[in-house]
Protein backbone atom coordinates (compact mmCIF):
# COMPACT_ATOMS: atom_id res chain seq x y z
CA UNK A 1 0.00 0.00 0.00
CA UNK A 2 1.32 3.51 -1.26
CA UNK A 3 0.86 6.40 1.03
CA UNK A 4 1.11 10.10 -1.16
CA UNK A 5 -0.27 13.18 0.68
CA UNK A 6 -0.28 16.66 -1.24
CA UNK A 7 0.05 19.59 0.69
CA UNK A 8 -0.52 22.82 -1.04
CA UNK A 9 0.74 25.84 1.69
CA UNK A 10 -1.74 28.68 2.39
CA UNK A 11 -3.63 27.17 -0.01
CA UNK A 12 -7.13 27.98 0.80
CA UNK A 13 -8.84 31.59 1.40
CA UNK A 14 -11.72 33.61 1.42
CA UNK A 15 -14.36 35.33 -0.40
CA UNK A 16 -12.74 38.23 -2.45
CA UNK A 17 -14.51 40.96 -4.62
CA UNK A 18 -11.93 40.73 -6.87
CA UNK A 19 -13.49 36.97 -7.87
CA UNK A 20 -17.00 37.66 -7.30
CA UNK A 21 -17.06 36.69 -4.33
CA UNK A 22 -15.56 33.48 -5.01
CA UNK A 23 -11.77 32.45 -3.49
CA UNK A 24 -8.77 31.32 -5.61
CA UNK A 25 -9.65 27.54 -4.79
CA UNK A 26 -13.15 28.45 -6.40
CA UNK A 27 -11.99 30.15 -9.37
CA UNK A 28 -8.94 28.07 -9.92
CA UNK A 29 -9.71 25.16 -12.82
CA UNK A 30 -9.02 21.81 -10.42
CA UNK A 31 -10.21 18.89 -12.20
CA UNK A 32 -7.76 16.80 -10.12
CA UNK A 33 -8.84 17.83 -6.81
CA UNK A 34 -12.35 17.58 -7.66
CA UNK A 35 -12.05 13.90 -8.56
CA UNK A 36 -10.49 13.43 -5.27
CA UNK A 37 -13.73 15.45 -3.38
CA UNK A 38 -16.29 13.55 -5.75
CA UNK A 39 -14.99 10.14 -4.82
CA UNK A 40 -13.06 9.79 -1.85
CA UNK A 41 -14.05 11.37 1.66
CA UNK A 42 -13.57 15.14 2.64
CA UNK A 43 -13.78 16.55 6.12
CA UNK A 44 -11.95 19.40 8.13
CA UNK A 45 -9.00 19.69 10.32
CA UNK A 46 -7.79 21.99 13.22
CA UNK A 47 -3.93 22.16 11.89
CA UNK A 48 -2.81 24.79 14.37
CA UNK A 49 -4.03 23.87 17.86
CA UNK A 50 -6.04 27.23 20.22
CA UNK A 51 -3.41 29.51 21.70
CA UNK A 52 -0.81 28.72 19.25
CA UNK A 53 0.75 30.73 16.30
CA UNK A 54 -0.87 29.89 12.83
CA UNK A 55 2.88 29.16 11.58
CA UNK A 56 3.69 26.29 8.52
CA UNK A 57 5.85 25.11 11.09
CA UNK A 58 3.11 24.32 13.69
CA UNK A 59 0.30 23.30 10.80
CA UNK A 60 2.67 20.99 8.81
CA UNK A 61 4.04 19.34 12.27
CA UNK A 62 0.17 18.28 13.02
CA UNK A 63 -0.33 17.22 9.09
CA UNK A 64 2.61 14.59 9.86
CA UNK A 65 1.21 13.12 12.83
CA UNK A 66 2.57 14.96 16.04
CA UNK A 67 0.76 17.36 18.48
CA UNK A 68 2.56 20.35 18.22
CA UNK A 69 1.27 20.85 21.80
CA UNK A 70 3.55 17.91 22.72
CA UNK A 71 6.62 18.65 20.31
CA UNK A 72 6.38 22.06 18.57
CA UNK A 73 9.82 23.86 20.73
CA UNK A 74 10.04 26.72 17.64
CA UNK A 75 10.37 27.32 13.88
CA UNK A 76 14.21 28.06 13.77
CA UNK A 77 15.29 24.64 15.75
CA UNK A 78 13.29 22.88 13.19
CA UNK A 79 15.07 24.18 10.73
CA UNK A 80 17.88 23.86 11.68
CA UNK A 81 18.14 19.95 11.08
CA UNK A 82 17.87 20.62 7.78
CA UNK A 83 20.44 22.65 6.95
CA UNK A 84 23.27 20.95 9.23
CA UNK A 85 23.14 23.26 12.45
CA UNK A 86 23.70 20.87 15.11
CA UNK A 87 21.96 22.22 17.90
CA UNK A 88 23.89 22.02 21.75
CA UNK A 89 22.16 22.06 25.08
CA UNK A 90 22.13 25.35 25.35
CA UNK A 91 21.82 26.41 21.94
CA UNK A 92 18.58 28.82 20.62
CA UNK A 93 18.02 28.43 16.63
CA UNK A 94 16.34 31.92 15.53
CA UNK A 95 14.76 31.74 12.08
CA UNK A 96 16.51 34.91 10.33
CA UNK A 97 15.22 36.41 7.43
CA UNK A 98 16.95 38.87 5.15
CA UNK A 99 14.54 41.62 4.75
CA UNK A 100 14.51 45.28 3.68
CA UNK A 101 14.63 48.20 5.79
CA UNK A 102 13.28 51.50 4.45
CA UNK A 103 13.94 54.34 6.78
CA UNK A 104 12.83 52.37 9.82
CA UNK A 105 10.09 50.74 7.80
CA UNK A 106 9.98 46.83 7.26
CA UNK A 107 9.01 47.07 3.14
CA UNK A 108 9.96 43.60 2.69
CA UNK A 109 9.88 40.18 4.62
CA UNK A 110 12.12 38.42 2.08
CA UNK A 111 14.26 41.12 -0.04
CA UNK A 112 12.34 40.43 -3.48
CA UNK A 113 13.20 37.14 -3.12
CA UNK A 114 16.79 37.30 -3.00
CA UNK A 115 18.69 34.33 -4.45
CA UNK A 116 20.48 31.69 -2.44
CA UNK A 117 23.52 32.64 -4.58
CA UNK A 118 23.51 36.40 -3.36
CA UNK A 119 22.54 35.36 0.01
CA UNK A 120 25.47 33.58 0.28
CA UNK A 121 27.49 36.44 0.20
CA UNK A 122 25.40 37.91 3.10
CA UNK A 123 25.52 35.49 5.51
CA UNK A 124 29.60 35.06 5.40
CA UNK A 125 29.97 39.01 5.90
CA UNK A 126 27.33 38.21 8.87
CA UNK A 127 29.65 35.41 10.77
CA UNK A 128 32.63 37.40 9.49
CA UNK A 129 31.24 40.82 11.21
CA UNK A 130 29.47 39.36 13.91
CA UNK A 131 31.03 36.31 15.13
CA UNK A 132 31.21 37.06 19.29
CA UNK A 133 27.29 36.89 18.95
CA UNK A 134 26.78 33.24 17.47
CA UNK A 135 26.39 31.50 13.97
CA UNK A 136 24.29 32.25 10.96
CA UNK A 137 23.74 29.52 8.55
CA UNK A 138 22.76 29.63 4.81
CA UNK A 139 19.07 28.48 3.90
CA UNK A 140 17.29 29.27 0.93
CA UNK A 141 16.54 32.91 -0.63
CA UNK A 142 15.76 34.81 2.27
CA UNK A 143 15.45 32.27 4.73
CA UNK A 144 18.35 32.00 7.02
CA UNK A 145 19.20 30.69 10.48
CA UNK A 146 21.13 32.22 13.31
CA UNK A 147 22.43 30.21 16.61
CA UNK A 148 22.68 31.69 19.72
CA UNK A 149 24.16 29.56 23.28
CA UNK A 150 21.89 31.05 25.73
CA UNK A 151 19.02 28.81 27.00
CA UNK A 152 17.05 32.14 27.85
CA UNK A 153 16.26 33.70 24.24
CA UNK A 154 13.68 30.65 23.57
CA UNK A 155 11.71 32.96 25.94
CA UNK A 156 11.54 36.08 24.17
CA UNK A 157 8.73 37.25 22.15
CA UNK A 158 9.66 36.93 18.40
CA UNK A 159 6.79 38.23 15.75
CA UNK A 160 7.00 36.46 12.05
CA UNK A 161 7.94 39.56 9.65
CA UNK A 162 5.86 38.62 7.14
CA UNK A 163 3.08 39.57 9.54
CA UNK A 164 4.22 43.42 9.99
CA UNK A 165 4.96 44.64 6.66
CA UNK A 166 4.40 48.41 6.65
CA UNK A 167 4.87 48.37 10.12
CA UNK A 168 7.36 50.42 12.05
CA UNK A 169 10.63 47.64 12.70
CA UNK A 170 10.69 49.59 16.60
CA UNK A 171 7.61 48.32 17.22
CA UNK A 172 8.11 44.54 16.60
CA UNK A 173 11.24 43.68 17.74
CA UNK A 174 12.11 41.17 20.33
CA UNK A 175 10.89 41.31 23.60
CA UNK A 176 11.48 40.04 27.32
CA UNK A 177 9.45 39.49 30.15
CA UNK A 178 12.07 40.69 33.20
CA UNK A 179 15.07 42.32 33.11
CA UNK A 180 17.43 39.44 32.12
CA UNK A 181 15.21 38.40 29.54
CA UNK A 182 14.91 42.45 28.16
CA UNK A 183 18.40 42.70 28.22
CA UNK A 184 18.99 39.93 26.25
CA UNK A 185 16.25 41.44 23.78
CA UNK A 186 18.24 44.78 23.35
CA UNK A 187 21.24 42.79 23.07
CA UNK A 188 20.00 40.86 19.65
CA UNK A 189 18.06 43.62 18.73
CA UNK A 190 21.47 45.76 18.88
CA UNK A 191 22.47 42.79 16.35
CA UNK A 192 19.61 43.40 14.01
CA UNK A 193 20.24 47.04 13.96
CA UNK A 194 24.09 46.71 13.57
CA UNK A 195 23.38 44.37 10.62
CA UNK A 196 22.13 47.17 8.64
CA UNK A 197 24.97 49.34 8.73
CA UNK A 198 26.81 46.79 7.71
CA UNK A 199 24.65 44.92 4.65
CA UNK A 200 24.02 48.03 3.07
CA UNK A 201 27.37 48.50 2.53
CA UNK A 202 27.41 45.11 0.01
CA UNK A 203 28.24 45.12 -3.43
CA UNK A 204 25.29 42.34 -3.60
CA UNK A 205 22.65 44.93 -2.74
CA UNK A 206 24.42 47.82 -4.70
CA UNK A 207 23.84 46.25 -7.43
CA UNK A 208 19.92 45.13 -6.09
CA UNK A 209 19.02 48.44 -5.50
CA UNK A 210 20.67 49.62 -9.62
CA UNK A 211 18.76 47.08 -11.09
CA UNK A 212 15.23 47.99 -9.36
CA UNK A 213 15.13 44.98 -6.55
CA UNK A 214 14.80 45.84 -2.62
CA UNK A 215 17.89 45.49 -0.93
CA UNK A 216 19.07 42.87 2.08
CA UNK A 217 19.64 44.99 4.29
CA UNK A 218 18.55 43.72 7.44
CA UNK A 219 18.34 40.57 10.01
CA UNK A 220 15.14 39.83 11.37
CA UNK A 221 15.53 37.18 14.02
CA UNK A 222 12.27 35.23 14.98
CA UNK A 223 10.67 31.77 15.32
CA UNK A 224 13.49 30.93 17.87
CA UNK A 225 13.38 27.77 20.35
CA UNK A 226 16.00 24.67 21.48
CA UNK A 227 16.55 21.53 19.78
CA UNK A 228 12.93 19.33 19.76
CA UNK A 229 12.75 15.70 20.78
CA UNK A 230 10.52 13.60 18.21
CA UNK A 231 10.00 10.12 18.14
CA UNK A 232 11.15 9.01 14.99
CA UNK A 233 8.25 8.05 12.37
CA UNK A 234 8.44 4.84 11.56
CA UNK A 235 7.86 3.41 14.93
CA UNK A 236 4.91 5.78 15.30
CA UNK A 237 3.65 4.58 11.80
CA UNK A 238 5.13 1.96 10.51
CA UNK A 239 6.19 3.15 7.62
CA UNK A 240 8.83 4.50 5.84
CA UNK A 241 8.27 7.88 5.04
CA UNK A 242 9.83 10.93 2.15
CA UNK A 243 9.29 14.31 2.05
CA UNK A 244 9.56 16.48 -1.45
CA UNK A 245 10.18 20.18 -0.41
CA UNK A 246 11.70 23.53 -1.33
CA UNK A 247 12.07 24.86 2.06
CA UNK A 248 13.70 24.03 4.60
CA UNK A 249 11.58 24.10 7.29
CA UNK A 250 9.95 20.83 6.14
CA UNK A 251 13.09 19.56 5.39
CA UNK A 252 14.11 20.02 8.71
CA UNK A 253 10.90 18.20 10.34
CA UNK A 254 11.61 15.62 7.90
CA UNK A 255 15.39 15.05 9.33
CA UNK A 256 13.84 14.63 13.08
CA UNK A 257 11.49 12.35 12.24
CA UNK A 258 13.84 10.09 10.74
CA UNK A 259 12.38 10.73 6.46
CA UNK A 260 13.81 10.63 3.86
CA UNK A 261 14.56 14.05 2.10
CA UNK A 262 14.32 13.79 -1.27
CA UNK A 263 16.21 16.85 -3.45
CA UNK A 264 14.28 18.03 -6.52
CA UNK A 265 16.44 20.03 -8.38
CA UNK A 266 14.37 22.57 -9.77
CA UNK A 267 12.10 22.66 -6.21
CA UNK A 268 12.69 26.59 -5.34
CA UNK A 269 10.14 26.94 -2.65
CA UNK A 270 8.53 29.74 -4.96
CA UNK A 271 6.78 30.00 -7.99
CA UNK A 272 9.40 28.46 -10.20
CA UNK A 273 9.26 25.33 -8.63
CA UNK A 274 9.31 22.36 -10.76
CA UNK A 275 6.13 20.85 -10.04
CA UNK A 276 6.36 17.77 -12.39
CA UNK A 277 9.88 17.34 -11.11
CA UNK A 278 7.81 16.79 -7.80
CA UNK A 279 5.37 14.30 -8.87
CA UNK A 280 8.16 12.38 -10.97
CA UNK A 281 10.37 12.13 -7.82
CA UNK A 282 7.24 11.04 -5.46
CA UNK A 283 6.88 8.40 -7.75
CA UNK A 284 10.30 6.77 -7.62
CA UNK A 285 10.68 7.26 -4.28
CA UNK A 286 7.23 5.53 -3.55
CA UNK A 287 9.32 2.29 -5.16
CA UNK A 288 11.48 2.06 -1.65
CA UNK A 289 9.38 4.16 0.62
CA UNK A 290 5.37 3.73 1.63
CA UNK A 291 4.59 7.29 2.19
CA UNK A 292 5.35 10.45 0.58
CA UNK A 293 4.69 14.07 1.57
CA UNK A 294 4.74 16.55 -1.41
CA UNK A 295 5.06 20.32 0.16
CA UNK A 296 4.62 22.95 -2.70
CA UNK A 297 5.05 26.38 -1.02
CA UNK A 298 3.72 28.60 -4.06
CA UNK A 299 0.26 29.38 -2.79
CA UNK A 300 1.64 30.65 0.55
CA UNK A 301 4.12 32.80 -1.36
CA UNK A 302 0.99 34.14 -3.33
CA UNK A 303 -0.85 34.35 -0.14
CA UNK A 304 2.00 36.79 1.50
CA UNK A 305 2.27 38.39 -1.45
CA UNK A 306 -1.55 39.60 -2.10
CA UNK A 307 -1.17 38.04 -5.81
CA UNK A 308 -4.65 36.55 -6.52
CA UNK A 309 -3.13 35.59 -9.96
CA UNK A 310 -0.16 33.42 -9.01
CA UNK A 311 -2.20 31.97 -6.04
CA UNK A 312 -4.74 30.41 -8.81
CA UNK A 313 -2.14 29.37 -10.84
CA UNK A 314 -0.27 27.65 -7.86
CA UNK A 315 -3.18 26.13 -7.32
CA UNK A 316 -4.02 24.79 -10.89
CA UNK A 317 -0.33 24.00 -11.19
CA UNK A 318 -0.25 21.17 -8.37
CA UNK A 319 -3.82 19.94 -9.75
CA UNK A 320 -2.51 19.44 -13.54
CA UNK A 321 1.05 18.82 -12.70
CA UNK A 322 1.41 17.05 -9.79
CA UNK A 323 -2.05 15.44 -9.09
CA UNK A 324 -2.78 14.34 -12.73
CA UNK A 325 0.76 12.90 -12.64
CA UNK A 326 -0.12 10.91 -9.59
CA UNK A 327 -3.24 9.85 -10.77
CA UNK A 328 -2.41 8.55 -13.75
CA UNK A 329 1.10 6.67 -12.65
CA UNK A 330 -0.39 5.16 -8.51
CA UNK A 331 -2.37 2.51 -9.91
CA UNK A 332 0.12 1.16 -11.79
CA UNK A 333 2.68 0.59 -8.34
CA UNK A 334 0.53 -0.10 -5.86
CA UNK A 335 -2.75 0.40 -4.22
CA UNK A 336 -2.71 3.68 -3.09
CA UNK A 337 -4.35 6.59 -1.32
CA UNK A 338 -3.98 9.89 -2.38
CA UNK A 339 -4.31 13.26 0.23
CA UNK A 340 -4.75 16.77 -0.95
CA UNK A 341 -4.74 19.45 1.65
CA UNK A 342 -3.24 23.01 2.86
CA UNK A 343 -1.49 23.52 6.31
CA UNK A 344 -3.45 26.12 7.11
CA UNK A 345 -5.01 29.00 5.10
CA UNK A 346 -2.90 32.05 3.68
CA UNK A 347 -5.95 34.97 2.88
CA UNK A 348 -4.72 37.19 0.21
CA UNK A 349 -6.83 40.18 2.11
CA UNK A 350 -4.71 40.29 5.00
CA UNK A 351 -1.16 38.76 3.68
CA UNK A 352 -0.55 35.99 6.54
CA UNK A 353 -1.54 33.00 8.11
CA UNK A 354 -4.83 32.37 9.91
CA UNK A 355 -5.40 29.37 12.51
CA UNK A 356 -9.49 28.79 10.76
CA UNK A 357 -9.80 24.66 10.43
CA UNK A 358 -9.01 23.82 6.68
CA UNK A 359 -10.68 21.36 4.18
CA UNK A 360 -8.79 17.95 3.51
CA UNK A 361 -9.93 15.09 0.65
CA UNK A 362 -8.71 11.49 0.11
CA UNK A 363 -9.37 9.05 -1.87
CA UNK A 364 -8.48 5.45 -2.62
CA UNK A 365 -9.69 3.02 -5.43
CA UNK A 366 -12.51 0.99 -3.86
CA UNK A 367 -14.04 3.20 -1.53
CA UNK A 368 -17.07 4.60 -0.34
CA UNK A 369 -17.36 8.12 -1.39
CA UNK A 370 -19.60 10.85 0.66
CA UNK A 371 -21.75 13.42 -1.25
CA UNK A 372 -19.04 16.54 -1.30
CA UNK A 373 -19.02 17.52 -4.88
CA UNK A 374 -15.73 19.70 -5.39
CA UNK A 375 -12.76 20.29 -3.82
CA UNK A 376 -13.44 23.87 -2.32
CA UNK A 377 -13.43 25.70 0.97
CA UNK A 378 -17.65 26.14 0.67
CA UNK A 379 -18.50 22.59 -0.70
CA UNK A 380 -16.34 20.31 1.55
CA UNK A 381 -17.87 22.74 4.61
CA UNK A 382 -21.46 22.40 3.49
CA UNK A 383 -21.05 18.85 2.95
CA UNK A 384 -19.46 18.67 6.41
CA UNK A 385 -22.20 20.55 8.07
CA UNK A 386 -24.61 18.01 6.39
CA UNK A 387 -22.70 15.33 8.32
CA UNK A 388 -22.31 14.02 11.66
CA UNK A 389 -18.09 14.46 11.77
CA UNK A 390 -16.23 16.90 14.09
CA UNK A 391 -13.55 18.86 13.41
CA UNK A 392 -10.34 16.58 13.57
CA UNK A 393 -7.54 17.56 15.89
CA UNK A 394 -4.28 18.09 12.61
CA UNK A 395 -2.14 15.62 14.60
CA UNK A 396 -5.08 12.46 14.21
CA UNK A 397 -4.98 13.16 10.63
CA UNK A 398 -2.39 11.04 9.40
CA UNK A 399 -3.74 8.25 11.31
CA UNK A 400 -7.07 8.42 9.79
CA UNK A 401 -5.25 8.71 6.16
CA UNK A 402 -3.75 5.28 6.75
CA UNK A 403 -6.44 3.37 8.06
CA UNK A 404 -8.52 4.67 5.40
CA UNK A 405 -6.42 3.33 2.72
CA UNK A 406 -6.77 -0.01 4.11
CA UNK A 407 -10.38 0.07 2.86
CA UNK A 408 -9.01 -0.36 -0.99
CA UNK A 409 -7.79 -3.58 0.30
CA UNK A 410 -11.18 -5.11 1.71
CA UNK A 411 -12.88 -3.98 -1.11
Amino acid sequence: MKYVVVIGDGMVDKPLKELDGKTPLQRAKTPNMDFIAKNGSCGMLETVPQGMEPGSDVANLSIMGYDPKKYYTGRGPLEAASIGAGLEKNDVAFRCNLITNKNGILADFNASHITTTEASQLIETLNQSFSRYGKFYLGTSYRHLFVYNDRNASLLKSTPPHDVVGEPIQKHLLKGDNSTLHQLADDLNQLMYKSTDILKKEPINEKRVESGKNPANMIWLWGQGPKPQLPPFKEEYGLKGATITGVDLIKGIGTYLGLTNIHVPGATGYYDTDYCGKAEYALKALEDHDLVFIHVEAPDEAGHAGDIHEKIKAIERIDRRILKKLREKLPSIDDYALAVLPDHPTPIDIRTHTSDPIPYAVYTPGCEADKTKAYDEVSVLNSFKNSSNEIMDGYKFLKFFIEYGKCAKTS
